[in-house]
């Protein structure tokens, strides 16, 4: 059975529908979260021409802190100056090291994941190729030195294949064990490192105990972005330059490998 519904009816029950999703007949909070939505959206504007690394984005924000609700935490101030992050690049890559990386790369590599909450980016993807490339060029190092390189390896006779192969290109197998290469790509020694380059300065993270960075984790930290930088150099500059940094920067002042 079929029930004809007049078209005037239709009409009248659509302008019905229509007037009640006025704002008129909303209530005073949800006509508040509309206008301050629509707010949020004129204001992103105002954004387009920052970089993405100095704001938070307008959609993240949340209304307040639950952080400022009884906190006795004081805040933990970082660096938003270029010109400092600058001076480290410099001092870190050598001259011009300031424009070897995007203005956006050079500042999502020293941010770390607790600072604005992940909000601006954070540099874990950096760091893990960052620390597959240190980890390799550590068990390179171990392995081989210059001599090694220039040997050729004979062509095994008859008389030799049922014989144990041993070369001296393989001497350094012994030195590839996780405690060796462990030592070296120790958070310990990393932090020690970054401390070196004043990586500290331009880090971007929120301490859990701002007045006790060390109890915050901070070694972990330095270490993390200094993978992260390293990935970032593999990322803009190729593998060659991040390998050379790896050796030169991180695993020769360590002693491992020639300077």
């Amino acid at each position: 059975m079929t029930t004809n519904i007049p078209r005037q009816t239709i009409r009248v029950l659509s302008s019905r529908a229509r007037s009640s999703l006025r704002p008129s007949s909303l209530s005073s909070s949800q006509r508040a979260f509309s206008v301050s939505a629509s707010c949020a959206g004129e204001k992103n504007h105002e954004y387009v021409d920052k970089p993405r690394w100095s704001y938070t984005p307008p959609g993240m924000k949340a209304p307040f802190s639950l952080r400022q609700i009884d906190s006795k935490r004081q805040p933990y101030q970082v660096n938003e100056d270029p010109a400092v992050l600058d001076r480290f690049y410099i001092s870190l890559l050598g001259p011009g090291g300031d424009k070897k990386l995007s203005e956006e790369i050079k500042w999502l590599a020293v941010t770390h994941k607790s600072f604005d909450q992940g909000r601006r980016g954070f540099n874990d993807r950096l760091a893990l190729l960052g620390k597959r490339i240190v980890q390799l060029q550590a068990s390179l190092n171990l392995v081989q030195n210059p001599e090694n390189y220039k040997t050729n390896v004979p062509p095994l006779s008859r008389a030799d294949k049922g014989k144990v192969f041993n070369h001296p290109a393989l001497e350094g197998l012994e030195n590839l064990t996780l405690d060796n290469r462990g030592w070296f790509t120790h958070k310990i020694n990393l932090a020690k490192i970054a401390e070196k380059y004043e990586l500290l300065k331009v880090l971007r993270w929120a301490p859990v105990k701002p007045d006790d960075l060390e109890g915050s984790g901070l070694n972990v930290v330095l270490t993390h972005t200094l993978y992260a930088i390293v990935g970032a150099i593999a990322l803009e500059r190729g593998g060659v330059e991040a390998n050379e940094f790896a050796r030169q920067r991180i695993l020769a002042p360590q002693g491992l490998g020639s300077a």
